[in-house]
């Protein structure tokens, strides 16, 4: 056999040999998307940042679910032209902001970081497992990921969370509609997805009364990403604005929100407590809650509206109506509309925390 021969065989079998590699990648990938756990808790929100456009974030809200059930992105971007988007996850604590934080800026540069406070001041451990996987299952792979990892659960734990793929497939039992659905949404919708996703229950609640004044609520491990995140925002010359967004807010909870707002006074940085403003922005207590701790899509357009009148009076946030490259903005506009409504038609399937 002559060496020409030779040459084409081990071509020939290097070929087949690349093309079944392909085909398993392929493979791995196509079954990735689908047994991924889906989840409007934050897999979501940190998902769907990837498919936003690149530099166009202008404010980014981060934090808990008080953060994607209230900050109604679609009534920011067509009342004040604002270009944002909710970053958040469930019962998230700050070290997994400040990680979030981290991977955000390798994607965006946004004008100013809204960070809600509420998870310090009700979760006290140092990890917090209740809805982790809602805040790690959605981020792409990296040192960073792996070292949000390490600061939020025990070696012992870590591997019932990493790697996500083997996960996933014990989900082969549990696979549903919406996993396929989710697979074959068009990277357009992905874009108009700007992670707000509103509750639609009406559950009157009492209005509480404020009046704690103790300072000593903000554990050490808290105040430490805390101080991360600020310098961070610091470093990469990005305003940052604390915040706690209306719910039925305890005197325990104050504790950790005065401590909160001394920090914020030694750094320069804006902390405002929303709870303390419920009658200025209109928050009806029979109509506008969906639970004690969250807003509901009618509660949410009342705060948000009072948050866009305040993110509107800086210079440095532009009104990107009509802009080239926003499209999806307006999208997002027509979606939350879209399900609003399928709420009034009755057609909606409710969002559950």
């Amino acid at each position: 056999m002559t060496n020409i021969k030779i040459k084409k065989i081990f071509n020939k079998k290097n070929g087949i040999r690349a093309g079944f590699l392909a085909l398993l990648i392929l493979t791995v990938y196509l079954l990735s998307c689908i047994l991924q756990v889906k989840s409007e808790h934050g897999i979501n929100q940190v998902e769907g940042m990837y498919w936003q456009p690149e530099n166009a974030i202008d404010v980014v809200a981060m934090g808990t679910s008080h953060v994607h059930c209230g900050v109604n992105t679609a009534l920011l971007w067509g009342k004040y032209g604002i270009a944002s988007y909710d970053y958040s996850g469930a019962e998230q604590p700050l070290w997994m902001t400040y990680f979030y934080l981290k991977e955000l800026y390798k994607y965006q540069t946004p004008k100013a970081v809204v960070v809600d406070v509420y998870a310090p001041a009700r979760f006290k451990e140092d990890y917090q497992y209740d809805w982790i996987a809602e805040n790690i299952y959605g981020m792409k792979f990296s040192l960073n990921k792996l070292e949000m990892l390490s600061v939020s659960a025990e070696p012992a734990k870590i591997p019932s969370y990493f790697p996500s793929f083997a996960v996933y497939h014990s989900r082969y039992d549990d696979l549903g509609k919406e996993d396929f659905d989710n697979f074959f949404w068009d990277w357009e919708k992905k874009e108009s997805f700007k992670g707000f996703t509103p509750y639609w229950n009406v559950r009157p609640q009492q209005r509480p009364e404020i009046y704690e004044e103790g300072n000593d609520g903000l554990t050490e491990k808290s105040e430490k990403y805390l101080r991360k995140i600020i310098s961070l925002t610091k470093k990469n010359n990005t305003r940052l604005v604390l915040m706690v967004t209306p719910y039925i807010i305890t005197n325990e909870d104050m504790r950790t929100y005065n401590k909160i707002a001394e920090i914020a006074g030694e750094e320069g940085i804006t902390f405002i407590n929303y709870c303390e403003y419920f009658d200025e922005i209109g928050l009806d207590f029979e109509k506008d809650f969906n639970d004690e701790s969250h807003l509901n899509y009618w509660g949410s357009c009342k705060f948000t509206d009072f948050l866009g009148g305040f993110l509107d009076c800086d210079d440095a946030i532009p009104d990107r109506r009509g802009e080239e490259g926003y499209e999806s903005w307006d999208d997002n506009v027509q979606m939350i509309y879209d399900k609003l409504e399928s709420y009034e038609n009755g057609t909606l399937e409710k969002l559950e925390y």
